[in-house]
């Protein structure tokens, strides 16, 4: 392994005789490429945990809590409501009524054992339909913040990875140049040592 020496920061722009135009070039590119990781992830990110934020805020509005009654016994028997409850449930067929005064029907967790006629509480969206309770604004937040990272990351890899295929290439280009004068001058240099 070659001996490469200290590590000088900024090498790339700073005046040297050595210094090819590749390596600006290079330079340029890896600063590009960091710039526009940054900015597509924290942008991408910010865009899409709003986006959550705002459908959630939105359905806390928009979807309401409705009474709905058993229209079958629900299956499994009853728990005695004393001391530890259990949380489980069951799924069973319910009766509610829209906004509009319209009749729906459809499946919503129930305890288990619950009678014919039990009212149990389920979360409506404006045309009627069944939908979960939904999230507070705490979870909202959470769920978003998630989200908006998940969306960063994923936004932030696309210039990240193209300007490491950028990068690839342009040092491929310069081994190949490097190979070309070495061949074009190496064999210049043979017998010119003397001893």
């Amino acid at each position: 392994m070659a001996f490469r020496g200290p590590k000088v920061w900024l090498w790339r722009w700073r005046r040297n005789p050595l210094r090819r135009r590749a390596d600006a070039v290079e330079a340029w590119v890896l600063l590009t490429a960091w710039v526009f990781t940054v900015l597509a992830g924290v942008l991408g990110g910010l865009a899409t945990a709003g986006t959550v934020e705002r459908g959630m805020a939105r359905e806390r509005v928009e979807w309401r809590p409705a009474v709905a009654l058993l229209t079958e016994q629900a299956p499994g028997t009853a728990q005695p409501r004393s001391g530890g409850a259990s949380g489980e449930q069951v799924w069973a067929k319910v009766r509610w009524s829209a906004r509009d005064g319209s009749a729906h029907t459809g499946q919503a967790r129930v305890h288990p054992g619950s009678g014919v006629g039990t009212p149990v509480t389920v979360w409506t969206d404006p045309e009627g339909r069944l939908v979960t309770r939904p999230a507070t604004p705490a979870e909202a937040r959470t769920r978003a913040a998630l989200v908006g990272g998940l969306a960063g990351l994923c936004a932030a890899s696309v210039p990240f990875v193209a300007g490491r295929a950028l990068r690839s290439r342009l040092e491929s280009r310069r081994i190949d140049r490097w190979g070309y004068e070495w061949a074009r001058f190496g064999p210049l240099w043979g017998g010119r040592t003397t001893g």
